[in-house]
Order: structure tokens, then sequence, then C-alpha cells
């Protein structure tokens, strides 16, 4: 590890950690020591931290708000690299009545739910609540109440480590349900969303209906990785997951949420084997009681 650290301290000032916990980061707060967590100022030592990893075949893997991620408790070998620092978030406009967000990864949603509901443009308030980053949601076409990021998305920009930073338009992009297919080592960098002209009095209204709508269902209270599975198409995982009898079943201190069924949460001390050990009996009693296979919505990451 001072390898890393000698080498990449010369090509980027950001802050570089090694050996760093996980469990500190991780929005469920679980998780083992990452070999090197790395903090790019931004695109530009973003771009030169992926070619040195490259150049060395060390693994990595782009992180953005922590939430919808599982780190096991042996650790990360590789590098994880936070794009906090990718934090750029301008306004333009765009013919009459609409107007352009571009955002880069490391935006919180919540910004550009404040953002546009202060400007008075609609499109954005289905992500009121949403805990994760724009880089993050748009690479898992995150949605709620009827919408996507596929619904507002004008463009992407993204860094290939072959072939650099490139745009892609909306036509270009294959979005599915909780995914958007792009090659596992491109990294999102930015995106462009269109949204017009609304009112302003029904565009706040909605955000706080929304935000008490997952106040009341969401287990907030307890530390947790967001919905742990993506929802079959004819019934919501959730409802699964009641019905076979499994709210409040627990393994150590990781527990399926009373309150909702698609969350587990971290009652204070859970490991991430007991969290991973509790999505696998969910899957495997769902399937016995109902013969729905329940799909992980969250990533799994590291030994």
């Amino acid at each position: 590890m001072d390898a890393w650290n000698q080498e990449l301290s010369k090509r980027i000032t950001g802050d570089i950690r090694f050996a760093e916990p996980a469990d500190r980061h991780t929005s469920i707060g679980v998780g083992g020591k990452i070999d090197a967590l790395v903090f790019p100022k931004d695109v530009v030592e973003l771009a030169e931290t992926i070619a040195f990893l490259c150049e060395r075949r060390i693994p990595f893997l782009p992180v953005g708000n922590w939430t919808n991620l599982i780190v096991r408790d042996g650790g990360y070998r590789g590098a994880l690299i936070s794009l906090t620092g990718l934090h750029r978030l301008e306004i333009s406009p765009s013919g009459e009545g609409e107007i352009h967000i571009e955002a880069e990864a490391g935006v919180a949603l919540s910004e550009l739910v404040v953002l546009s509901m202060n400007e008075g443009f609609t499109g954005m308030e289905f992500c009121a609540g949403i805990p994760g980053s724009v880089g993050g949601a748009v690479r898992m076409n995150a949605g709620a109440y009827g919408s996507e990021m596929k619904d507002v998305i004008v463009s992407l920009r993204l860094l290939e480590p072959a072939e650099g930073i490139r745009t892609l338009g909306r036509d270009a992009l294959i979005f599915g349900y909780r995914n958007l297919d792009l090659p596992a080592e491109t990294i999102i960098i930015g995106a462009a969303f269109r949204l017009r002209k609304g009112d302003p009095e029904k565009i706040a209204g909605r955000v706080r209906e929304i935000l008490s709508l997952r106040s009341e269902k969401h287990p907030l209270e307890f530390r947790n990785a967001g919905s742990i599975f993506k929802n079959p198409r004819s019934i919501p995982a959730g409802r699964l997951i009641e019905s076979a009898g499994l709210k409040g079943v627990r393994i150590g201190d990781a527990e399926v949420s009373a309150k909702h069924g698609n969350f587990i949460v971290n009652r204070g001390q859970a490991s991430a084997a007991e969290v991973v050990s509790l999505i696998g009996l969910v899957q495997k009693r769902v399937f016995e009681a109902t013969g729905h296979s329940l799909e992980t919505e969250v990533r799994i990451i590291g030994e």
C-alpha cells in the first residue's frame, strides 16, 4: 500500500485513504477495510486516477453516497473511487418553458430536487427523499412514484478507460428497470436533465407529499441500504416479503424492517455477513412461499 500512496499521491491532490473501514461510509454501516479509498477533486483527477489503476491492473469501482452498497466483512481488494469531488451543478435555458440542469456525478439528488423546486421547474419531484447521488441514480435508473431517471435525462458524460471522455444523447442510452446498459468499466461523470416550467406551489407541495410518504413508510430511524430487492413486474417485493411472514426476522443485528419488508436495517452492530445471510434467507423463504425469485437491487462487493 505504501507504493500506492507514493505513486498516486504524485498524480492527484485529493485525499487517499488506505485500509479504510467501509462501515464508516456505507449507509447501512457495514463492511471491512478497503485497500484504497480515493477522493479525486475533479474530472481531471478522476481520469488520472483511472489511468493509474488501469496501468497497474488494480480493480476499482466508483462510489457516490454509499447508499445501495454493501461491502463484505473481508473488505475490498482494490480501489473505491469517491465521486463526491464532482459536484458542479449548472442551469441553462432550453427553449420556451424548459431548462437543462447539468449535474456532475457526485451531486446529491436532494440538491437537484431543491434547485428545481426553488426555480419553479417540474420533473425531479419523484427524487425527493432518494438518498443517492446523480451517478449512482442514473446507473440504476432510480425511480419512484411512476417516474424514472430515464424520463428526464437528455445526455450523459462518460469516462471510459480506453476512450476517454465522451457524451451520449438520450437516444443512444438503453435503460431498463433499475438498470442502464453500460460497460462495467464506464464511469458516469455527469448528466443533463430536461425540466419544464411548472407551478412553484404545486411542485413544493408534491415534494413535501413524497417526503412525508417516505417518512411514514420507510424505516429511516435505522441505518439501511434502501430497497434491498427489485420489484417483480406483478407485485412489489415488500408485499411478497410480508406475505412470507418475514417482517421482523433477524440474523444478529440485521433485521427485515417491521415497517417495510423491502428494507433490511442495522439495529446496532450488524455485520455484512449478517446482512448478506438475511438477504439469502429472504430470497429462499419468498421463493418457497410464493414462487417468486427476488433479485437484489443493492450491490454487494468485496470478500
